[in-house]
């Protein structure tokens, strides 16, 4: 049975997470086939060690995405019932959606399998695929801490989910792509298009936190509405300002205050 160590340079590029303890990332990626097989390889060689496998890492990753997903459906969407949060949670956190990013992220590569399981194509099984990529939330989370494990459940699990199902017009949800949202908004009232500029980025590389912009422009000659956003990518604080410039657009409608946007004067900035 071949114990060589793996390379995961590649999967923690594209987990967006370098881990200082890489052993929790190799626990997380061990199938309990393995496990079991170099338990009996080391025990016929009088070398009773004992090798972990993913199924607790599994255990706490399932609730950490759990957790997470349900305060951002919680904070995202302040006017569903509880109900219909379940159900949305219930979609993300699915196994047939879980296999999409796991496949995505290339985890079935890395995965440590004992030779049964690689015979019968364990590297390609969706169960196993899930399995891993609730372990490797753990991985994250115990090497990090609960802000690195959310960053990559937003970024790989919920944001594509709530894209999809948007893409699909599901009427189980209200706007998910603000920015478009937010320019077909200004595009009726005959107003131009948003721009969006980096205010702040801060944090080491591994864990940076953007702050976007995004300025309405109230005519052809002044820009007049200013709301920011933050989150780990450019893209993703974008959205949140897009969010609160398409509430506030709404809140007009209704003739209501503005909530989380003002309006101001925007001056000319260096």
């Amino acid at each position: 049975m071949n114990s060589k160590p793996i390379d995961f340079t590649a999967l923690e590029s594209a987990l967006g997470h370098h881990f200082l303890k890489r052993a929790l990332l190799e626990q997380a990626l061990t199938h309990t086939s393995y496990a079991r097989e170099l338990e009996s390889q080391n025990a016929a060689l009088h070398h009773p060690a004992s090798e972990f496998d993913n199924e607790q890492m599994e255990f706490l990753g399932d609730a950490v995405l759990s957790f997470v997903v349900s305060q951002e459906l919680f904070r995202r969407f302040p006017e569903y019932q509880e109900g219909e949060l379940s159900k949305l949670r219930a979609h993300v956190v699915s196994a047939k959606h879980l296999a999409r990013p796991a496949r995505l992220l290339g985890i079935g590569q890395f995965l440590r399998l004992g030779r049964g399981e690689e015979r019968s194509g364990g590297r390609n099984k969706s169960a196993l695929l899930v399995n891993a990529l609730e372990a490797v939330i753990a991985a994250i989370y115990l090497d990090a801490d609960l802000q690195a494990a959310q960053d990559l459940i937003l970024t790989h699990i919920l944001e594509p989910a709530l894209a999809e199902l948007h893409s699909m017009g599901g009427q189980m949800l209200p706007v998910l792509d603000f920015k478009s949202a937010l320019q077909e908004a200004l595009h009726r009232a005959g107003r131009s298009q948003p721009r969006y500029v980096l205010v702040k980025e801060e944090g080491p590389d591994h864990r940076k936190l953007f702050t976007m912009e995004v300025r309405l422009p109230a005519s052809a000659e002044a820009e007049a509405y200013v709301c920011r956003g933050s989150g780990s990518t450019k893209k993703l604080a974008e959205q949140e300002a897009a969010r609160q410039a398409w509430e506030y657009l709404e809140s007009l409608k209704k003739d209501a205050a503005a909530e989380g946007c003002a309006p101001e004067a925007i001056s000319p900035r260096q």
